[in-house]
């Protein structure tokens, strides 16, 4: 099999794999476990943004400046898009959108954030995937197992934020598998384009890193502070590191 069709059939089945494998664990949650799990999505997405993602992007990039001036924008650039959706719901100054069944979901914001970060995620680890297949076969194999192994706990947080943001469980399910498709686009172009794609590496997972830490901390953080009672707390905490400790233990599992 040539190199192009490795990357093409372990791009494609990866990312389709880790979806289905997080789609087994989030989309068979009860509905009423949702705002619980949620808990979870903040550690998961804070484990990848801190354990995996700007490690990366401050290793791969000669100008840890200029990443983190990436990371910055990616945050102001998010909170625009937040406001855009807020604004479609909105036509009087007092809006309450933001405030509206928050048990229930945020209108659809969170999701699209996450949406957004995990495509661009995505389509790095695919031009990982070619980067590795380039330089040898058994390297992207192992390459690719590694990668689909760390996606899915971050895929389960991706579920569980949809279904929070008001996604019903077919649509949380198409719009991950959609979003796994840019794993192949990455491989695909970094395939004929590598030496030009690598410089914008760095770049592109600081946007990632970015979408995630907006969501976890500006739209998911806050709907925590709603249950302040102790059990609800340490439960919340609980949970928390729990999913900080499935990115970690993926993360040593694989080294």
């Amino acid at each position: 099999m040539s190199i192009l069709a490795w990357i093409i059939v372990t791009s494609l089945v990866g990312g389709l794999l880790s979806v289905a494998a997080a789609a087994v664990f989030a989309l068979n949650a009860r509905a009423g476990h949702v705002p619980i799990l949620i808990s979870y999505a903040v550690g998961a997405l804070l484990g990848a943004v801190f354990l995996d993602i700007l490690p990366h992007a401050f290793t791969m990039s000669g100008n840890p400046e200029q990443t983190a001036a990436t990371i910055l924008a990616g945050i102001l650039l998010f909170f625009v898009l937040e406001k855009l959706v807020l604004w479609r719901h909105c036509h009087v100054e007092d809006c309450e959108a933001h405030e509206a069944q928050p048990a229930q979901h945020d209108h659809g914001r969170s999701g699209m954030m996450i949406m957004v970060g995990d495509t661009f995620h995505n389509f790095v680890d695919g031009i990982l995937i070619a980067a590795a297949f380039m330089a040898d076969v058994k390297l992207g194999l192992v390459t690719a197992i590694a990668i689909v192994a760390h996606e899915i706990p971050q895929e389960v947080g991706d579920f569980l934020v949809l279904l929070h943001s008001g996604y019903s469980k077919r649509a949380a399910f198409a719009f991950n598998a959609l979003s796994s498709l840019a794993m192949l686009v990455g491989g695909v172009i970094a395939y004929f384009a590598l030496q030009t794609l690598q410089q914008t590496i760095p770049s592109l997972l600081a946007l990632a890193a970015a979408s995630m830490l907006y969501v976890a901390v500006a739209d998911l953080i806050p709907g925590l502070h709603r249950r302040p009672e102790i059990h609800a707390s340490l439960q919340q905490v609980g949970l928390i590191c729990a999913g900080v400790g499935t990115i970690w233990g993926v993360g040593v599992w694989l080294h």
